[in-house]
């Protein structure tokens, strides 16, 4: 039996492959990796965070970000937001930073459904065992 043939890829409006864009603290890399492998083995065009921290620059303090460079970022992650057909909030143990607040709140309020792992993770454990 083969996985991929046996599933319907899930697919926006358009009946194009559903666009997901991930969200959450950088601090998960290894469950942005995980979520992001199993999203697209379902068929989703899965676009993740572009970088999981902040890379060395010389002469560039990151506190003091005088340049307004992690604006920019947070601004390119809002686009990728706006790309998407759904948000998909990369959540171990329910865990929500601020920046990740604000995504959510700015998906939603662009009428952008969210999905989070921590929810996905407990309702199959209430589920139990599948046969």
């Amino acid at each position: 039996m083969n996985l991929m043939e046996d599933q319907q890829a899930p697919q926006s409006a358009e009946g194009e492959a559903k666009v997901i864009t991930l969200c959450g603290s950088t601090k998960f890399e290894a469950e942005f990796a995980e979520v992001s492998q199993r999203l697209t083995m379902e068929g989703c065009v899965v676009i993740s965070l572009g970088m999981f921290s902040l890379p060395d620059l010389p002469d560039y303090d990151w506190t003091a970000d005088s340049s307004d460079l992690k604006e920019r970022l947070g601004g390119v992650h809002f686009h990728k937001i706006r790309m998407a057909d759904e948000v998909y909030n990369v959540d171990p143990g329910g865990y929500v930073g601020e920046s990740t607040r604000r995504e959510i709140a700015y998906a939603a309020s662009l009428g952008k459904p969210v999905r989070h792992l921590s929810r996905e993770r407990l309702a199959r454990t209430e589920a139990g065992p599948q046969e």
